[in-house]
């Protein structure tokens, strides 16, 4: 099977890119909602998102549930329709609203959900899983010696060999870490050129998480793709991205290399991630209890989000400016691409 990624594509060019980004989902709470639609109130679950994916580099996305972050995957997926914003394939603008057009755009950009076993159709065999993508996208051949070569070049491509082991498997009798390779597979058979995967490793056992995060990395070189990954474990997108997007409440608030973002944090929602993290020094007792301020308290209602930074109500280091002023990106140190939208780093300060 041949990918578009094989030709001589060059490393590092913009694939998939959303300006504004934003989606707004309607709460309808009655009757006088269904007719007023002019005052309805609605669910800010996106707001004014920018974001790139480039060729042969991985994009993490982190926040904590309920961020955006899945939300964002389906709106470049083009599975939700944007409230307002741009998505952009190779530099021109994209709206698609199924049929033939949609088709087209998802041989281009595939989406990896979170739970394979629910992804997949269990009354099907994985041999109907692959076929019907390749048929969709036009690489099953052209005959039945063609197709069955497909097959097994796509879970070769998965490392599930050898793949007449698994094609007349049913997803029931996969592990989870198999289904996982099995949806990748699938996603592979339409050759696209950027995969967003929506927490792919998260209802997996530890022990296989790394290997699927391996096979994408694999992937990602080997084929020269585009990859969005969303997670709330900014540890593995330290380990695993490139570069390193943090969300918090429909909002990026931080973004850069995933080194420096996840080093050097500069948001204080983004040191409240990492600070999270198990410290098996300190569940030891090894070191003295840290007593920081780390946070506390819930996301925001994204019904009637807070004015002003929507962190503002959490943040410890949060002045009058926070609670009235949106933040804008501004650049972080001397190191190139590292942003933070946080009055914390303008000259005004955060007006104590």
């Amino acid at each position: 099977m041949t990918s578009v990624q094989d030709a001589e594509a060059p490393a590092g060019e913009v694939v998939l890119e959303a300006q504004g980004l934003t989606k707004h989902f309607p709460v309808r709470r009655g009757l006088r909602d269904l007719f007023n639609r002019r005052d309805r109130a609605a669910v800010h679950a996106v707001d004014d998102v920018h974001l790139i994916l480039r060729r042969g580099r991985v994009t993490a996305l982190v926040g904590e549930s309920g961020s955006g972050k899945s939300t964002v995957a389906r709106l470049l997926a083009q599975l939700y329709p944007r409230t307002d914003g741009d998505i952009k394939l190779h530099g021109t603008s994209t709206r698609v609203r199924g049929g033939r057009n949609f088709r087209r755009y998802a041989a281009r950009v595939q989406m990896i959900f979170q739970d394979p076993f629910a992804s997949l159709n269990p009354v099907h065999t994985i041999r109907y899983h692959l076929t019907r993508a390749l048929k969709i996208h036009g690489n099953a051949g052209t005959n039945a010696a063609e197709l069955e070569q497909a097959l097994h070049d796509v879970l070769n491509r998965v490392s599930m060999t050898p793949p007449e082991r698994y094609l007349d498997k049913f997803p029931h009798e996969l592990s989870g870490g198999q289904r996982q390779r099995v949806a990748i597979a699938r996603a592979l058979g339409a050759n696209p050129e950027a995969l967003l995967a929506d927490e792919p490793v998260s209802m997996l056992d530890v022990s296989i998480r790394l290997g699927v995060l391996n096979l994408l990395r694999d992937l990602k070189e080997r084929l020269n793709l585009a990859i969005l990954y969303i997670t709330h474990d900014i540890a593995s997108a330290r380990y695993f991205a490139d570069d390193t997007m943090v969300m918090y409440a429909g909002r990026m608030v931080e973004g850069g290399d995933s080194e420096t973002v996840t080093q050097s944090p500069a948001h204080p929602y983004t040191k409240l991630l990492i600070d999270s993290a198990p410290d098996p020094d300190r569940l030891l007792g090894e070191l003295e209890p840290d007593t920081r301020d780390r946070g506390n308290g819930e996301p925001p209602s994204l019904i009637n989000p807070p004015a002003g930074c929507r962190f503002h109500p959490r943040c410890p280091m949060a002045g009058p400016r926070c609670e009235t002023e949106l933040p804008v990106p501004l650049v972080i140190g001397d190191k190139p691409g590292h942003w933070a939208a946080c009055w914390l780093y303008d000259e005004q300060g955060v007006g104590r």
